[in-house]
This record gives C-alpha cells, structure tokens and sequence, in this order.
C-alpha cells in the first residue's frame, strides 16, 4: 500500500486591528515605555515619530503571527523630518527589521482592537 501525503497552501487568514502596541526604549535614560498608535496616527517619542498603516494578526486557531507596516521618520533640532525607516516589523522576531538608532529602540509588541486610550477622532 501506498500512501500519498501532499500539502496543501494554507489558507493564510489575516485579521485587521485599528491599533500598533509599540515598546520603546531610551537607550541614554533606560526609560522603557509601551504605547498604542492608531492607524495611520503618528506619535512622537523622544525624536522618532511612529506611524502605523496597516497591523495584523491571525486567527487564535492558527500559528500566531503579528505583523504591521509602519513609517518613522527622525526629528532633527531644526523641526524637519527623515525617514529612516519604512516596512514590515514582526512582534515574533523583534531584532528582525528593528529600528537601528543610536538612542531609541522600537518594536512591535501586538495589534489590537481596543485601547485605553481614545481614538484621534474623539480627543
């Protein structure tokens, strides 16, 4: 008797979050801080402004797997603005795709449907 064993593609089912929960941490003060960023929001921290386009999580029946498309860009002392970092960051693998910067270190640690704090809309 033979037995066939094939794979199939998985289907890869994404779920869609309006908010990023970042880490962040000051490497001259050791100040670490977690805060959520809504889509397409941009938040300032230290000299870094962050801002989310897209987040997304699996299904809790499926290899977990927590992504978002994100932008930073570095403030210099004359007000302008350099990007220095656009793609992909993973909360799985934080080194993968982390911000390089001498002062600040950021990453991905979930997406989410909720948070404490409001949505630009309503402040």
């Amino acid at each position: 008797m033979i037995i066939s064993l094939t794979a199939r593609p998985g289907s890869a089912v994404t779920i869609a979050n309006p908010i990023a929960n970042f880490s962040g941490l000051d490497k001259i003060t050791g100040r670490l801080v977690r805060f959520d960023v809504y889509m397409d929001e941009t938040v300032q921290f230290g000299a870094l402004q962050i801002t989310p386009r897209a987040c997304y999580t699996r299904p809790p029946t499926e290899i977990q797997r927590t992504s978002v498309f994100v932008e930073v860009d570095q403030v210099s002392l004359r007000g302008g603005t350099t990007r220095i970092f656009t793609g992909w960051m993973f909360a799985e693998s934080p080194a993968l795709n982390a911000i390089d910067h001498a002062v600040y270190d950021i990453w991905l640690v979930a997406c989410k449907q909720t948070s404490d704090i409001p949505p630009p809309s309503d402040r």
